[in-house]
């Protein structure tokens, strides 16, 4: 595996190492010891995702207020997807930048974002699927959405083939002011 720091300090980009031959691929993607011992952090993880979309679906930006708060490993296994990472730590230096990358079943590469973020991703293929690995357990009362347009947040997306596609939730985001005046940002 190949491990590299994003602008953001703690926000990782891992590449799998793919063998290949005729038949196909084979790849680890995780192992928790070289994981740990990369990026510097001990992350427990207790929660494995899988979600599925159609082009122009936008999922985010979400996050987990308080002790809620998770960190994430996620991956695409199935079409290409841009993904957003967004800062909410009160006390980093770069609170409220975030890191886009994108993510596609090709490379295989995956994305570890800290906890103190929000995120989202838009996805740039007919279909894609999206796994990701979570250090603390979904609670559905300590969910916020901040919205993915905030022009304070300056979320530069890329254009799609396809109609953009929100939940209802997510068209109601917050906006960065509504989350600073309502203190929602994180204390670490």
């Amino acid at each position: 595996m190949e491990y590299r720091e994003l602008e953001i300090p703690g926000v990782w980009l891992l590449t799998p190492r793919r063998h290949g031959d005729a038949r196909g691929y084979f790849a680890e993607t995780y192992r928790k010891a070289e994981f740990d011992a990369a990026t510097g952090r001990t992350v427990e993880f207790v929660q494995d995702n899988e979600s599925t979309s159609s082009g122009g679906v936008l999922r985010g930006l979400h996050f987990q207020r308080g002790a809620s708060a998770q960190a994430k490993l996620v991956r695409v296994i199935e079409g290409t997807v841009v993904d957003v990472a967004l800062d909410l730590r009160r006390h980093s230096p770069t609170f409220g930048r975030h890191v886009m990358v994108t993510l596609d079943d090709t490379r295989g590469e995956m994305l570890f974002i800290p906890r103190g973020f929000a995120h989202g991703f838009l996805v740039l293929s007919t279909r894609a699927r999206f796994l990701y690995k979570v250090d603390n357990y979904y609670d559905p009362a300590a969910e916020v959405s901040l919205r993915f347009d905030d022009p304070d947040v300056a979320i530069c997306w890329p254009e799609v083939d396809f109609p953009l596609n929100l939940s209802p939730k997510d068209l109601k985001g917050l906006s960065w002011s509504q989350l600073i005046d309502n203190n929602l940002t994180y204390d670490f």
